[in-house]
């Protein structure tokens, strides 16, 4: 990245401001939608304000651990915010945003300019913003160009606020799971003892499951038991 690029997604970052960010957090096991509306004020005018409206797509997060970072996919997205995104590539252990694996889609629905001074603008924005009262809605103050950047750290922020209840929701699921199937490994035990003919199903349900070795033991033990019983 040359100096003037790094200047440029830097000045993004920076100068961008999230006015209201969504107050649900992104989805553990589905996707997510961020409705957007970015106010930027033009550099070369005087009282000339763009607006642009439009969808952010967090598809779910795969995988999340400590040991295993993700890479994020931006498609759409210019080369400033994907330069942005290798930066935060190279900081994951600080930012702790790749661990999500994030493909990020966005969607533009409309795109204008007023003459008016940006505060007026931000008003009325803000005021249409809370009258659909979307709990996935956001306004940010960010710079015309490279405005995606200004997107980018929205999604950043809002997967930073997110990830602590995405984990316990990831953990409670994998708890959940873990129990299913030990109480399905303890009923396989008990319908083998009743009929030896399940034996054999039971050990390849135990070895698919990567439990074979937990339940060795007591595998050959039941054999024993039937054999015994024969």
């Amino acid at each position: 990245m040359d100096k003037k690029q790094q200047f440029d997604f830097w000045y993004a970052v920076n100068n961008t401001e999230l006015v209201a960010t969504p107050t649900s957090r992104l989805e553990t096991f589905g996707d997510t939608v961020v409705n957007y509306h970015l106010v930027c004020e033009l550099m070369d005018s005087i009282d000339k304000v763009r607006i642009r409206e439009g969808h952010l797509k967090a598809l779910k997060p795969e995988i999340i651990t400590p040991q295993s970072l993700g890479q994020m996919d931006l498609e759409d997205f210019g080369q400033d915010a994907r330069q942005y995104a290798d930066w935060l590539a190279q900081h994951a252990d600080d930012l702790k945003i790749l661990q999500y694996g994030f493909r990020i889609q966005k969607q533009e629905i409309k795109e204008y300019v007023v003459t008016d001074h940006l505060d007026n603008v931000m008003d009325r924005v803000k005021a249409e913003v809370g009258a659909k009262d979307d709990p996935l809605s956001a306004i940010l103050v960010g710079v015309d160009s490279p405005w995606e950047v200004c997107l980018l750290k929205l999604m950043v922020e809002l997967v930073q606020g997110s990830v602590k209840g995405n984990v316990l929701d990831i953990r409670q699921q994998e708890n959940a799971m873990k129990n299913s199937l030990l109480e399905n490994i303890e009923r396989g035990f008990l319908e083998a003892s009743r009929d030896p003919s399940k034996i054999n199903a039971l050990a390849e349900r135990l070895k698919q499951n990567d439990l074979w070795d937990k339940y060795e033991d007591r595998f050959f033990a039941l054999v024993k038991a039937s054999g015994n019983r024969g």
